[in-house]
C-alpha cells in the first residue's frame, strides 16, 4: 500500500495522492472518480449478512468540531501525589506494549488503580489519600465528557448544530437502515459520552444493549431481548422484526453506568445529554461507582465483569463468516480490540474497512498483519471528513425501496422519444440494493 496523505483501497482498485487539486472544478471531478470506486464498493461491503460499526474517539471528534464544540482531551492528569512517577511510568510501559507512543488518562487510571489496590493489602493507610486524588481527577473527566456532549448539543451556533445533527443522523442511518429481515447493525465503542445514543434518539433509532428495565435499568448478562412486533389480526398475524433497530455495546463502559455496591448491579443513570457537572445523578467520589474504565489487570476487560460480557459479545458478532467491521475514528491503540479483529480476519469470507484520518504507526501496523484483500481502507483528512464521507462516499440508506422501485418499473417500460433509457436506469438505480 502506498501510504500517502490521501489514499484509498477498496477492492483491487487503490489510489493515492499528496495533495489533493485545489482547484472547484478539478476537485469537484477528483470526487467524482473516488466516488466511481468507493460507493459501489461499500454498497457491497455493507450488504454483509453481519455488520459492525467499531467508533472511537475520533468520532466524537469529528462532530464536536462540525458543532464547534471542545472534544474531551485524553492527556495525561497530575494527581498530586506521591506515587506519580511511579503511575506515570507504568502507563508508559502498557501503552508502548499496545503500540502506543505515550500513556494517557486511560493507562494512568489502569495504573493508579493497580496501586490502590496493592495500598488495600498492604497500606491501607495510602488508601484514602490516592482515592481521593482519583476521584478528584475522574469527576473533572467526567465534568469534560459532559461539556462536550453540552458543546455537541448547542453548537457554536444554530448553523453548527444543524450541520453537525444532520451528519450525525446521515452517518448513523447509512449503517442501521438495513432491512429488517437481516440481522441487526451492532454498534461498538470505546467511547465513554453518549454521543450514539444522541444521534440515535435524533434519527428514531431504536437500541438494544445489556439493559433491561424503564426507571432504572439493569445490565443483565442475558441477550434474549424483545425485537419483533406482530401484524394486525387479519392479515397473517405472524411476527416480524422491527424496522430501525441496532445493537449497541460499549466496550469500555459509560459515563451514566453506576455500580451499586449493595445490589452488586450495574444501573444506566438517567443523566441527560450534556447534562451540568453538579447533575444530581453524578457522583462526588465516582471511583467505586462510575463504570468507564477497564481495571488495571492485564486484559482484565476479557475477565471480569461487566467486560467479560461485553467482549464477549465483541468477539462473538465479528469472529464469524461472512461479517464485516466498519471503523471509524478508531486509533487502533487498545490491543484487546485488535487482536480480535485480527482473530475475525483469519475467517476467509470476512472484511474489514478502515476510516481513518492518517495512517500513522498503529494503523499500518496492523494493516502489514492482515491480508489486502480481506482489509478495505479509506484515509486521509479528505476520506474521514464526516461531511464529506456521509455526502460523496457512503452508501445510501438500504431501504431505498422507491428508488428501487422505480429502477424496476424503468426497466419494463418502453422508451418515449425524449428518454435515454440507460442513462435513466444509470440514474435510477442505487448499487447493493434490493427493491424487494
Amino acid at each position: 500500500m502506498n501510504w500517502n496523505k490521501h489514499c484509498y483501497r477498496v477492492g483491487s482498485h487503490s489510489d493515492a495522492w499528496d495533495v489533493l487539486p485545489a482547484a472547484t472544478e478539478d476537485f469537484d471531478k477528483f470526487v467524482v472518480a473516488a466516488r466511481k470506486h468507493i460507493e459501489p464498493w461499500l454498497s457491497a461491503v455493507f450488504q454483509a449478512e453481519h455488520l459492525n460499526l467499531l467508533l472511537g474517539s475520533g468520532f466524537t471528534t469529528a462532530i464536536g468540531s462540525m458543532a464547534g464544540a471542545v472534544a474531551t482531551r485524553m492527556a495525561k492528569v497530575k494527581f498530586g501525589t506521591a506515587f506519580d512517577a511511579a503511575i506515570d511510568a507504568h502507563a508508559d510501559s502498557g501503552a508502548k506494549t499496545m503500540g502506543r507512543d505515550a500513556g494517557n488518562i486511560e493507562d494512568q487510571f489502569r495504573s493508579a488503580l493497580a496501586v490502590l489496590e496493592g495500598f488495600t493489602v498492604v497500606n491501607a493507610a495510602e488508601v484514602g489519600k490516592l482515592k481521593s486524588a482519583m476521584d478528584a481527577q475522574l469527576k473533572a473527566f467526567l465534568d469534560s465528557l459532559l461539556a462536550t456532549e453540552a458543546g455537541i448539543a448547542k453548537g457554536k451556533d444554530e448553523e453548527h448544530q444543524t450541520k453537525a445533527e444532520n451528519a450525525l443522523q446521515a452517518f448513523l442511518l447509512s449503517f442501521a437502515s438495513r432491512a429488517a429481515s437481516r440481522e441487526r447493525l451492532h454498534v461498538f465503542t470505546s467511547n465513554y459520552d453518549r454521543l450514539i445514543e444522541h444521534g440515535s434518539d435524533l434519527a428514531g433509532i431504536r437500541i438494544i444493549d445489556r439493559f433491561v428495565g424503564a426507571l432504572n435499568p439493569v445490565f443483565r448478562s442475558s441477550r434474549v431481548e424483545v425485537d419483533v412486533h406482530y401484524n394486525p389480526p387479519g392479515i397473517r398475524g405472524e411476527p416480524r422484526f422491527m424496522e430501525g433497530v441496532v445493537r449497541l455495546t460499549k466496550l469500555h463502559g459509560s459515563l451514566d453506568w453506576h455500580f451499586n455496591k449493595e445490589g452488586r448491579q450495574i444501573h444506566r443513570k438517567g443523566i441527560p445529554f450534556g447534562a451540568p457537572g453538579d447533575h444530581t445523578d453524578m457522583p462526588k467520589e465516582p471511583i467505586d461507582t462510575v463504570m468507564i474504565y477497564p481495571n488495571p489487570a492485564k486484559d482484565v476487560e476479557t475477565t471480569q465483569y461487566p467486560y467479560a460480557e461485553l467482549f464477549r459479545d465483541f468477539a462473538a458478532s465479528v469472529c464469524r463468516p461472512n461479517a464485516v467491521v466498519v471503523t471509524y475514528g478508531y486509533g487502533f491503540g487498545d490491543d484487546h480490540i485488535n487482536r480480535v479483529l485480527l482473530d475475525m480476519l483469519t475467517i476467509p469470507s470476512t472484511h474489514l474497512v478502515i476510516i481513518a484520518y492518517e495512517a500513522d504507526q498503529r494503523v499500518t501496523g496492523f494493516c502489514e498483519k492482515t491480508r489486502d484483500a480481506q482489509v478495505s481502507l479509506l484515509i486521509g483528512a479528505h476520506f474521514a471528513d464526516l461531511a464529506t464521507l456521509v455526502e460523496s462516499y457512503l452508501p445510501k440508506p438500504a431501504l431505498d425501496y422507491i428508488t428501487g422501485r422505480m429502477t424496476e418499473l424503468m426497466k419494463h417500460r418502453p422508451l418515449s422519444d425524449n428518454l435515454d433509457e440507460p442513462s435513466v436506469a444509470a440514474a435510477a438505480a442505487p448499487v447493493g440494493i434490493d427493491p424487494f
